[in-house]
């Protein structure tokens, strides 16, 4: 009696831990989406000072945008059947770093040249966090009640980065220069 006493209280704790695990990796997927929609919203208020600073075009101000989105969208489903195969996590530590980086590059560019790149690497990596974060939240929430609710927090965050965007990247120009809104991104990749 007291041995099954004890199997079901370690049974209870280890259930409960995990489900406290769960819902924590729902906020580190959650900051690792939130990226991706702060990111795009930032840019196109940041669009005006690049064009003065770096002298773009209205086409080359064009490509800085869809650079990102062409390979974004062309990449997509590629990276979540690589996350599938290769694992989901990895490809979104990946992609997260991929997208760090290139951020970086992005933020230190002189040229247009230089930005239309680094905004399609960006999209690479946009590409690979993506599908993994919701790949993530469907294997780590089995019930389907939990799974809507954590569906629901994901499309939540994505529609609370594209909501506050244009507030980050308005106080970021005005205190700082365009490259802000591409050093914004590392401390939450982070």
């Amino acid at each position: 009696s007291d041995n099954k006493s004890k199997e079901f209280y370690k049974h209870v704790n280890e259930q409960d831990k995990w489900y406290k695990l769960r819902w924590i990796s729902l906020i580190f997927v959650a900051l690792s989406l939130l990226v991706i929609s702060l990111d795009n919203t930032v840019l196109n208020l940041a669009l005006p000072s690049i064009a003065r600073d770096l002298n773009a075009s209205s086409s080359q101000l064009q490509w800085i945008v869809d650079a990102y989105t062409l390979v974004f969208a062309g990449t997509l489903l590629s990276m979540g059947t690589i996350g599938d195969r290769f694992g989901r996590k990895r490809v979104l530590q990946l992609g997260l770093v991929v997208f760090g980086c290139f951020s970086l590059g992005a933020a230190l560019s002189r040229g247009t040249g230089t930005l239309i790149i680094m905004r399609a690497m960006m999209g690479l990596g946009g590409a690979a966090i993506m599908p993994s974060t919701l790949s993530i939240l469907t294997s780590t929430f089995r019930d389907n009640k939990e799974r809507a609710q954590a569906i629901a927090i994901w499309a939540a965050v994505f529609a609370l980065g594209t909501g506050i965007g244009p507030l980050v990247g308005g106080y970021l120009l005005e205190h700082y220069s365009w490259s802000s809104v591409f050093f914004i991104n590392i401390p939450i990749i982070i």
